[in-house]
């Protein structure tokens, strides 16, 4: 939805509804924007408002910017607003993201190649092992290869051995 089709949607009335703020008869409420207001002293008009004791005023985006906090671009969100082009900045966010989410991807498969190589080798030393003699070379060989190899497993699957 565009600025306008927003506008048209939505009243001031219905934006302030929204943070719990119910106009009087005359279409006053308690001014949210400054401190120790004692009287209703902002006018809700149809599409914008004004506060008769701290000036403030505006539509209904900067009513939703003013008592969130947030800039023009996340009020116009907030409402249903969508861009019909994406900014520089937006699609910049998109392509770091992306950027990360194959970056993770990349580092996923090489922690799970390396978890399956590890556990070839894991079981390589074990069939080394019952085929050769006891104490032998070959079979220490693979006795040591097999404990390195069950400690490399258990720091890369956190799992202890």
């Amino acid at each position: 939805m565009t600025k306008e089709e927003i506008k048209e949607e939505y009243s001031m009335a219905d934006v302030a509804a929204r943070y719990g703020l119910l106009p009087n008869r005359r279409g006053f409420i308690r001014c949210p924007f400054h401190p120790g207001d004692r009287e209703a002293s902002l006018k809700l008009y149809p599409k914008d408002f004004h506060c008769f004791a701290c000036g403030a005023h505006g539509d209904i985006f900067t009513f939703i910017q003013m008592q969130e906090e947030i800039p023009f671009h996340e009020a116009f969100q907030a409402l249903g607003g969508t861009d019909g082009e994406p900014s520089f900045r937006s699609r910049l966010r998109r392509y770091q993201a992306e950027k990360r989410r194959q970056k993770r991807g990349r580092e996923e498969a090489k922690k799970w190649e390396e978890k399956r190589r590890n556990a070839a080798w894991i079981s390589a030393c074990r069939a080394c092992m019952e085929e050769s003699e006891p104490l032998s070379d070959l079979w220490c060989y693979a006795y040591n290869v097999l404990q390195y190899q069950l400690y490399l497993h258990s720091r890369l699957t956190g799992i202890p051995f």
